[in-house]
């Protein structure tokens, strides 16, 4: 059975409808979320991220669960009734019998547990990776730019440890991000500067807080590609020979900690209002794992206005006439007003990756790629 689950995570390609695999995956994904979730129930303290747990509702967290559980425990069950892939509902269904065992969504939390531990970001992956899953894949499946392009594509393991990483360590990276804009730029903040940016309202606030981060996005976006030393990181997230949902996530941490401090210094210099800065990281959120999806969205004349994956999939193109060519993250306007937008007779792409394939696959390889790269 663990030979075969260890197979099954190395391997690529379409399920085979039919077989119980579908619906088996889909059980040990829930039934696996469901563990992790009974932990952080067990542990808010070390495993969920303060300013995620300020904001929720637990018992919508409970019934989510619950539910869960349900659905896991239903699938895996039918699953071994049927006798399809019963190495892998029963795998499911244990994990399922492990969360009941570990209280499930009963597990009572003692609300004066202490709120400044170290922690790990294990609510926000979980929820991250079951909404994007939910909603990316629906949507790629619905208007899928490459039909034969399965969920489990090559080097979606890769991809998917990204994920992984970039999401249980976001506690450190908002913690360095932070400290990283008010040791570098907390001198050059102005109350009344900051006093008029705050008092905007939502509907002006809104596309300013966009333009300026991402003029700050572009021109830094812009410097990862001419800048050598630059482009041994950001070299880790263009490798990805593949778009869609999980693409987006393969990307060196130091690249994500100077990007994250260049962005937010402006926006923590200016003031914006907590409400216009939440909307933003909504977009950003969105955006960042739509414009990598594997869907057909061109928007027609809107394209030439804002960011569409049509735009972002030349973004990582390696065709010639694609090469360091759209920067920009949300205002597509922005590299036609810099003159770096991509002119092609073509709809789409052919061909994604690092032109010469020279980066590894594996995380910690790339990881360590930009120290031992002899290019």
């Amino acid at each position: 059975m663990i030979d075969k689950l260890f197979d099954l995570t190395r391997s690529h390609g379409p399920l085979q409808p039919g077989r119980g695999m579908v619906t088996g995956v889909i059980a040990l994904s829930l039934a696996i979320l469901c563990v992790l979730g009974v932990l952080a129930f067990h542990f808010p303290q070390y495993l969920t991220t303060p300013e995620l747990r300020r904001s929720y509702d637990v018992n919508l967290m409970r019934q989510l669960l619950f539910w869960s559980l349900v659905l896991a425990g239903a699938l895996s069950l039918v699953n071994l009734v049927f006798r399809r892939a019963p190495w892998l509902a029963g795998t499911a269904f244990a994990l399922v019998l492990l969360s009941a065992l570990l209280g499930g969504h009963q597990v009572e939390v003692d609300p004066n547990f202490p709120d400044h531990t170290p922690y790990i970001g294990l609510d926000w992956f979980i929820l991250d990776l079951l909404g994007s899953a939910l909603i990316f894949i629906f949507i790629e499946k619905l208007f899928a730019l490459r039909k034969d392009q399965p969920v489990f594509r090559p080097e979606w393991q890769t991809d998917f440890q990204h994920f992984i990483v970039n999401h249980m360590v976001i506690g450190f990276m908002l913690l360095a991000t932070n400290l990283l804009v008010h040791k570098l730029f907390g001198w050059a903040a102005d109350d009344g500067i900051r006093g008029w940016f705050g008092a905007l309202p939502f509907w002006a606030g809104l596309p300013l807080i966009v333009l300026v981060a991402d003029l700050v996005q572009y021109w830094t976006h812009r410097a990862y590609h001419e800048v050598p030393v630059l482009w041994r990181l950001h070299a880790v997230h263009h490798s990805a020979k593949h778009m869609d949902w999980m693409a987006g996530s393969r990307q060196h941490l130091i690249e994500i900690l100077i990007t994250r401090t260049l962005v937010l210094a402006p926006i923590f210099l200016l003031g914006f209002s907590k409400e216009v800065i939440d909307a933003y990281i909504i977009i950003v959120g969105f955006q960042a794992v739509f414009n990598h999806a594997n869907v057909s969205v061109r928007l027609g004349p809107l394209r030439y206005l804002i960011v569409t994956p049509n735009f972002h999939h030349w973004h990582h193109s390696q065709d010639q006439e694609a090469l360091d060519r759209n920067y920009a993250a949300h205002y597509a306007f922005l590299d036609h007003l810099f003159g770096t937008a991509v002119k092609s007779e073509k709809a789409w792409p052919e061909q994604y990756g690092v032109l010469g394939d020279y980066v590894p696959d594996g995380f910690w390889k790339q990881m360590k790629f930009p120290f031992t790269w002899k290019g």
